[in-house]
């Protein structure tokens, strides 16, 4: 067995997690850092929780032994394109002592890396936005949604915070009694579950209430909306169906009736023993019964692997995946 190391990392606008692993598997090395995504934070900064990543992932070996590396991050292609942020990550690279190439993946192709080795398939991912790709040959191919959540996002988890104070509202315009999600949002957002008196004035307070905060903000709301479902509100059950609904649907935009190739689920409402996850895949198994579907699981070591992929003595990648990256099913 070759004793070559490969270097992978996963950045994000939250962390960055790096890790050195042998091509049998053997995990010399982690580190972690802030977060490394160029457009939110900027190329400077971005570069530099990458180095610190770095330096922690070889910490305890000798660098030149690694022989490839791969990153993964949002917003890759306009990493690629930038010759600035490009040299910045490629003095971080050589900071920390590594001497080979390295390539620059999107998220969400190293998301579905994570899950499975099969050069073809579909990630579906939902946090606070959702977005689905298809993968050929372990290259994107075709994106549907990702629009942001005032063109779309269907199903992430700003569209269930937004949806579930709209069902607030509607409740609240009616004179229905707030069920216990509207009850728990209305202690969240005014400090109290009574309802005014006069309900409009109840109405025109939430309303300010989110409107003073930034949009994306609504997407705090998601957990209360799974946990009441979970707590056997039907309110927030039919938020939950709904919302795996659309994130079905969105994938069902550029995957085929019937596939049968992997469907990988990522993000934090997917993945993971997640209500919003079980009711995806029941979804996903009427849509495409004789698929597999699979969790993302971990994007470093994915980014790992995809970095072994490019050496000659991989001739097994599928073999190399089992090796490389845990399943998180």
């Amino acid at each position: 067995m070759s004793d070559a190391v490969v270097v992978g990392l996963d950045v994000g606008g939250t962390s960055t997690r790096a890790v050195a692993l042998t091509l049998s598997g053997e995990r010399l090395g982690t580190g972690r850092a802030g977060g490394g995504n160029p457009t939110s934070h900027g190329v400077e900064r971005a570069a530099a929780e990458l180095l610190t990543a770095l330096r922690g992932a070889v910490r305890g070996f000798d660098p030149a032994r690694v022989r490839a590396g791969a990153v993964g991050l949002a917003g890759a292609g306009r990493l690629r394109a930038d010759p600035a942020g490009r040299a910045a990550f490629d003095r971080a690279w050589s900071d920390a002592g590594l001497r080979c190439p390295y390539t620059v993946h999107s998220d969400a192709l190293v998301g579905y890396a994570s899950g499975t080795a099969a050069p073809d398939g579909t990630i579906l991912i939902a946090g606070t936005g959702a977005i689905a790709a298809q993968v050929r040959d372990l290259r994107l191919d075709r994106i549907a949604d990702g629009h942001g959540w005032l063109l779309g996002d269907a199903g992430s988890g700003f569209w269930l915070g937004r949806e579930a104070v709209r069902a607030l509202l509607a409740d609240l315009d009616t004179g229905t009694a707030p069920g216990p999600l509207g009850r728990r949002l209305l202690a969240e957002l005014l400090g109290t579950t009574e309802v005014a008196a006069r309900p409009r004035d109840t109405v025109d307070a939430v309303v300010q209430a989110v409107t003073r905060q930034p949009p994306v903000h609504l997407a705090r709301f998601a957990p209360p909306v799974v946990d009441e479902a979970v707590a056997g509100d039907p309110g927030a059950a039919e938020l939950l169906h709904r919302a795996a609904a659309h994130l079905v649907t969105s994938a069902g935009r550029i995957r085929a009736d019937g596939a049968t190739t992997p469907l990988v689920l990522g993000g934090g409402l997917l993945t993971g023993d997640t209500p919003l996850g079980a009711a995806v895949k029941a979804e996903a198994g009427r849509r495409w019964p004789d698929a597999p579907v699979h969790s993302a699981g971990d994007g470093a070591a994915a980014a790992a692997w995809l970095a072994a992929r490019t050496l000659p003595e991989v001739t097994d990648p599928a073999a190399r995946h089992a090796l490389l990256v845990p399943s998180a099913d």
